[in-house]
């Protein structure tokens, strides 16, 4: 629950902090004192949209903080997000300048809104002053029967199935529509692969193949130079070797009568060994070496037909090899685009598979539909509509849609013996608030949010139907921390907290500010701020007796039978 709330220089508050307690709390002051502010300031802090707006006048920015004891599941992800403390409570605080820019933080650390809204989800759930107005909307009317019947996640994977049938539908209708562009790109690379098959280009083949083409244009002087080399090396008259030879031996004679000419002597060895080989080389070379014309015509045609492709494919000669797979890949994909027998059939699973999932939702959301009827409908006898019934209708679609194979709408009979009609054709101001404050209490006794806040709900209601309402928020209070800004004073009474806020202004002429202010009301505060909401600016003697009798029937509260016998209803639904 909320346990504290600080704010500095939000709107026209400068600094306020609060702490807050179980059960039921109301917020009562005029109109424009700053009632729904705080209720501003806690949808900032758990992640709202932010802009420089909510920032004081003359103030640089503004911070709001909020402290909340947490629960097992919150620790879990606390953890998760190695964002926990060990106090058992989480620090949510948000920061705006004056330029608009913000920054959010969960217990010192800094954090993006998406992790203050995941928070703030599990934490509070916020009822605003307008939920009546979006009650008419269908799409609104469809989320929150899921998300009253925690249908949310089946809901969101029902769309991405009906998003990926509808995707096999487009890709079947394009290839329909296209069929004979794509036959006649089919054609062209089929003409393409077919002529690269016929030329079977191979990895490395282009570089080879010059090298090839090199030697062979160039055998005749190749083997003229290496027969000239082989002769003055071996075999012609004074060849290099044998003069080698004699002046080795020559020296080898020297040398035994000199030794300082050993080392020539074995420079002309090694010599004499390094051309010999040079020699044993040659006369292989030459040997192997031959004039092949027949070969070299060969290997100018395989070059003319490489260098003739790659021309035509406008890719060097080295690359064509990748070019024919490339060419291959894009057939290979053209063709499984344009296979109708297999697109058909995935769109036929896509299909069914929608339909499975859709099918389970829909019969989750015909269980969900009969309890909220009934349990709205009972509410319904105890805001002066009795004889009147509330009904979730689910009405087929027949191609389903994103949402599912219903459309979700809420019926109303005002009172006995009328049909049932649309909300937005039947209701009233006053019938239409009844019913969305009914739906808005039932609902989030089904949600697991510890913090419950209705921020003026209860607009368009009074007299015995308010005292009602006031009544179902403290049995709600008796479970739940449960937040009310109200104007009622039959709601207010019923409270076991009473905050009164109020506005002054300070200064004088040109440089006065107006301040919001909020404080906790005493016993003898609480009769006079609820005898002015009965009686307007003049409290009288009669309205300060009428309000300590109606605050003392609020602190009987709801008898325990009662309490019980509804909390054995909402089991059994």
């Amino acid at each position: 629950m909320l346990r504290s709330l600080s704010i500095r220089d939000f709107v026209i508050v400068d600094t306020l902090d609060l702490d807050f307690t179980a059960g039921f709390t109301v917020f009562t002051g005029e109109t424009g004192a700053g009632k729904s502010i705080l209720i501003d300031a806690l949808a900032l802090v758990l992640g709202e949209r932010a802009d420089a707006g909510v920032v004081r006048e003359g103030a640089a920015r503004a911070s709001v903080s909020a402290t909340f004891s947490t629960h097992p599941a919150l620790d879990a992800w606390l953890n998760e997000q190695a964002l926990a403390e060990d106090d058992g409570n989480v620090l949510l605080r948000r920061v705006v300048d004056a330029n608009g820019r913000s920054k959010a933080f969960i217990n010192g650390n800094a954090a993006t809104l998406a992790q203050l809204r995941e928070v703030g989800d599990q934490l509070v759930d916020i009822h605003g002053q307008h939920a009546h107005q979006l009650l008419l909307r269908p799409d609104a009317q469809r989320l929150l029967l899921d998300a009253h019947a925690g249908l949310t996640a089946q809901a969101a994977a029902v769309a991405e199935a009906w998003r990926t049938w509808r995707a096999c539908v487009r890709q079947r209708e394009a290839v329909e529509q296209q069929s004979r562009e794509m036959q006649l790109e089919r054609e062209r690379l089929e003409w393409q692969v077919g002529e690269l098959d016929k030329l079977a280009p191979q990895a490395g083949e282009w570089e080879a193949i010059q090298g090839e083409h090199k030697r062979l244009s160039h055998a005749a002087n190749l083997l003229e130079g290496g027969r000239a080399a082989l002769d003055a090396l071996s075999e012609a008259d004074g060849a290099v070797l044998s003069a080698l030879n004699a002046m080795a031996h020559r020296l080898r004679q020297l040398a035994e009568v000199d030794p300082a000419l050993a080392d020539v002597v074995t420079a002309l060895e090694a010599a004499e060994v390094q051309a010999e080989e040079a020699a044993h080389s040659l006369t292989r070379y030459v040997d192997r070496l031959e004039l092949d014309p027949e070969r070299l015509q060969v290997v100018e045609e395989r070059m003319q037909a490489l260098h003739t492709a790659a021309r035509k494919f406008r890719v060097p000669p080295e690359q064509l090899p990748e070019e024919l797979l490339a060419r291959r890949q894009q057939l290979d994909d053209l063709q499984a685009a344009q296979d109708l027998n297999k697109i058909t059939a995935r769109e036929a699973a896509a299909r069914a598979a929608y339909l499975t999932i859709a099918r389970h939702l829909s019969d989750s959301r015909r269980e969900a539909a009969e309890r909220l009827s009934a349990a709205v409908t009972e509410a319904m006898q105890g805001l002066s509509m009795a004889g009147g019934s509330f009904t979730v209708a689910l009405h087929p679609l027949q191609e389903g849609a994103s949402h599912g194979l219903e459309q979700v709408e809420f019926l109303v009979a005002g009172h006995a013996g009328v049909s049932a009609r649309p909300l937005a054709k039947v209701a009233s101001g006053g019938e239409l608030a009844r019913i969305s404050l009914a739906i808005s209490v039932i609902t989030s006794e089904a949600a697991p949010t510890p913090t419950l806040i209705f921020d003026e709900v209860d607009t368009g209601i009074g007299g015995a139907v308010a005292e009602v309402v006031g009544r179902r928020l403290q049995e709600l209070g008796s479970a739940r921390q449960v937040l009310c800004v109200t104007h009622l004073p039959q709601v207010a009474a019923q409270a076991g907290t009473h905050l009164l806020v109020s506005k002054e202004t300070v200064g004088d002429g040109g440089e006065a500010v107006t301040r919001s202010q909020i404080r906790v009301l005493d016993a003898a505060g609480r009769v006079v701020e609820t005898a002015r909401m009965l009686g307007g600016a003049t409290v009288t003697a009669t309205t300060l007796q009428h309000a300590e009798e109606m605050l003392a029937q609020g602190a009987r509260g709801v008898p325990a039978a009662a309490r019980e016998g509804r909390r054995a209803r909402r089991a059994a639904s």
